[in-house]
């Protein structure tokens, strides 16, 4: 007998009224008559977790983002209940509960709204695949603005912009195009001089509307899984950055030389090409500290093997680049080539590694070697083979770091542009499909090499890049922002991506410098190069079909503009070191956007360009062609201009001159920039005195100077050295005090200090209380003076 099967389509389903409440400890259980259950945790006084489930049956609780070093802990914890409502308490915020539609309100403790529902936690049955699709609908507070959500090539404040999370191979994308290769499923939004954050931790492809399709209406959801999303709240957006970040963790601190500039292409072969280019580079006196070698190092794209044609003796190659100062990076892609004579391959088949579809057969699909299959990173024993395969590259062979590419993962010819939607994944013992596990997938194939580099570089410290990327994975890498395009308009796409990306924890990242696709003129590289040298990873990376973007490349004019540039790299890296300890230890961004810097100053919130790098240095780049300078805001404060030496008052829009050889740079006034001198490379000279240029403020400011060995595990056990600096500005004297932390003695033994818009002539200076002739002070100019680095209190007095 026939029947009528159609299911009956339901639509959005909600929760209603609540019919049971339980506290177990900091998690607090809610349950409707429906069957919905909303699990609360309170993680710290601001921060809070909302886990929905239906049919009153959790998913297992397992997340690839959260790091296992994550803050936890709380000094209030109350909960109350009225007629209507349940209340949560802690000593920051307030948690309403409303009983009969479970929808939720936070407050701070004055009573002043920072988030709540609209419609709240809706869902949606999915007959195709099964499961919910999760949706959460938020009121848009009056002029809220937002900010975050990783890798967009977009304006920095997100207000009327639509956009989804789904890693994917975007060759020369576009402006506003998405989306991209990462997915970090994190914003912060700002109302009221009030900000917070919301991570929606789901690995399916999530969508978020910041009031674009309704104006006064936020919004995300999720193609499946759970409705799972972390609460922070600031007030300072500064607090819910750091915050997150803490949540999803962040990396070691890397070796020194990882934050030198790095030269790539796709791609340098021969080996006397690759011994040509580097050889350049010290014939021209250009610092640089690595060279990448592509895909083409490989044999046939064989992943761990090398072309010896092409590279007949890798290994005594590296060593030979490694006695001229150079690191060797290697490219290392997920797809592993089905082939009968390739050992990669027969172990990975041998043991069931690969990813197989959901009736059995292996997941096949062209990249570069042709037809190839894929390992399974979401399986643990994949993950520890996967390591396994780096002893023989970096351990027998010498390379020094690992660059993974393609592994969103990227498939040719297909146009999902990756694995189909039914591959089946272990997930940790979690069983899935793609559906769920593509986004991660990237993240968790270089958390292996990250295993693997790090064991077999040891005792150094391990260096690996990621194209793809969720949310977390910057406890394992730094990234790049994928195949950019050699354009004025991908230089500014590049300063808000890279701005963006620190705003979302993942601060060890850059863009290909000049453009991947395409080629720069030399005005555009120039320009690229200066912003590059503020951006954590400083790379030049092109596509060989566009021609050479080596610094040499256009005329003697831009070459020397580049030498000038990449050796004010070399000179900060001191700074940009603390920046990265500052950013590893206690989760500050390494870039700040304006806003971050002054959320209160309203003109900041719309800003793109400007940004602060580190605490104390303003940069803005040049990203239009001819430019003799450009109009920037300065915010509020007194920054020094960094080339001419004008103290500015912020707080407003001013034009700032800036030929070809030059952008605007800032120094905030108070602070204490260290510098080294040029190097070649990181290591090539022992650093003899460490420079300290101080900006004279009316004041007190605070700076800090971290080092260490800049390679190997020795800090890890106390032998650091941090020194924390307060300068206190009176109007004739200048008092600088030194607070030193750690057992690492570095190579010098004084500081040149640079003072900077003094505004009196010395008249005496004591070091530790005892006046110290000037004579035996005073260097080249009454304004820098030569001490010892042990001394705890200067103090310089005026005429």
């Amino acid at each position: 007998m026939i029947t009528n099967t159609e299911l009956e389509y339901k639509g959005n389903l909600y929760p209603n009224h609540i019919i049971k409440f339980k506290r177990d400890t900091d998690k607090f259980y809610f349950t409707s008559e429906n069957g919905v259950i909303l699990e609360i945790t309170v993680l710290r006084n601001s921060a809070i977790r909302f886990r929905y489930a239906t049919e009153e049956v959790f998913q297992p609780d397992f997340s690839y983002a959260i790091s296992p070093d994550a803050s936890r802990g709380y000094n209030k914890l109350e909960s109350t209940e009225t007629k209507t409502e349940y209340l949560i308490t802690t000593s920051k915020i307030t948690v309403l509960v409303d009983k009969k539609t479970m929808r939720t309100q936070i407050s701070d403790l004055e009573g002043n709204i920072i988030n709540e529902d609209e419609l709240g936690f809706h869902w949606e049955e999915n007959y195709e695949y099964g499961g919910n699709s999760v949706k959460m609908s938020k009121i848009t507070q009056t002029a809220e603005s937002f900010y975050g959500m990783g890798d967009k090539a977009t304006h920095s404040n997100l207000k009327g912009k639509r956009v989804s999370n789904w890693v994917t191979d975007s060759y020369a994308y576009s402006k506003d195009q998405d989306p991209l290769y990462k997915a970090i499923p994190f914003y912060v939004g700002l109302h009221n001089d009030i900000a917070y954050g919301i991570f929606f931790d789901n690995t399916f492809r999530t969508h978020f509307d910041f009031a674009h399709e309704r104006r006064n209406i936020t919004s995300f959801w999720a193609d499946g899984g759970e409705m799972n999303y972390y609460f922070f709240y600031g007030p300072a957006m500064s607090k819910v950055v750091r915050a997150y970040t803490d949540l999803t963790g962040t990396p070691e601190i890397p070796p020194l030389w990882a934050l030198g500039f790095h030269q790539s292409k796709w791609s340098y072969f021969p080996e006397s090409n690759v011994k040509k280019i580097a050889a350049k580079f010290r014939a021209l006196k250009i610092p640089c500290d690595a060279i990448y070698l592509d895909i083409d190092y490989m044999d046939g794209f064989r992943c761990f093997t090398w072309d010896k044609k092409k590279f007949p003796d890798p290994k005594a190659m590296i060593q030979d680049l490694e006695e001229d100062g150079f690191k060797t990076v290697v490219m290392i892609d997920p797809g592993i080539k089905v082939d009968k004579d390739y050992w990669v391959y027969q172990e990975a088949l041998k043991n069931d590694y690969f990813c197989k579809r959901g009736d059995g057969p292996l997941m096949r699909g062209k990249v570069w070697p042709g037809e190839c299959s894929f390992p399974d990173f979401t399986n643990p024993e994949v993950r520890k083979w996967w390591a396994g395969l780096y002893k023989e590259l970096m351990s027998e062979t010498g390379a020094h770091a690992v660059w993974n590419d393609m592994n969103e993962p990227a498939i040719m010819e297909v146009p999902s542009k990756t694995a189909p939607l039914d591959t089946r994944h272990d997930f940790d013992g979690h069983p899935c499909s793609h559906r769920k596990a593509h986004n991660i997938y990237g993240t968790q194939m270089v958390r292996a090499t990250f295993e693997g580099v790090k064991k077999y570089v040891y005792p150094k410290r391990p260096f690996v890049i990621t194209r793809a990327a969720y949310a977390g994975a910057q406890r394992f890498c730094s990234t790049w922002t994928g195949d950019n395009v050699a354009t004025w308009e991908h230089l500014w796409i590049a300063n808000v991506q890279v701005q963006r990306m620190c705003m979302s924890g993942m601060s060890f990242v850059g863009s290909d410098i000049g453009g991947f696709a395409e080629q720069p003129n030399g005005e555009l590289f120039a320009r690229w190069i200066q912003l590059g040298v503020f951006h954590p990873f400083f790379r030049v990376h092109s596509s060989g079909d566009h021609g050479d973007q080596e610094p040499w490349s256009f005329d003697k004019e831009v070459t020397g503009i580049v030498r000038k540039f990449i050796e004010l790299r070399y000179q900060l890296l001191p700074y940009l070191y603390t920046m990265f300890w500052k950013y590893s230890n206690e989760n500050i961004p390494m870039l700040k956007p304006l806003v971050y810097f002054d959320q209160e100053d309203h003109q900041t919130h719309f800003r793109t360009d400007e940004f602060i790098f580190g605490e104390q240095i303003l940069v803005c780049p040049i990203q239009e062609p001819n430019a003799m300078g450009r109009r920037m805001y300065i915010p509020r404060g007194k920054w020094h201009n960094f080339w001419t030496g004008e103290v500015v008052e912020g707080g407003m829009e001013k034009w700032v001159p800036a030929d070809i050889d030059k952008i605007p740079i800032f120094v905030k006034e108070g602070a204490i920039i260290p510098t080294y001198p040029v190097q070649q490379y990181v290591g090539e000279k022992v650093i003899e005195e460490l420079i300290l240029d101080v900006y004279f403020k009316l004041g007190i400011e605070n700076s800090s100077v971290y080092e260490d060995g800049h390679d190997g595990y020795d800090y890890t056990k106390g032998n650091y050295s941090l020194r924390n600096f307060k300068l206190n500005g009176k109007k004739n004297e200048l008092i600088i005090q030194q607070f030193k932390n750690g057992a690492f003695v570095t190579s010098y033994s004084s500081f040149k200090i640079n003072l900077i818009d003094l505004p009196f002539t010395i008249k005496e200076i004591e070091v530790d209380n005892e006046i110290v002739p000037l004579k035996d002070l005073i260097k080249n100019g009454n304004n820098a003076i030569q001490v010892t680095k042990e001394f705890t209190v200067l103090h310089i007095v005026g005429k």
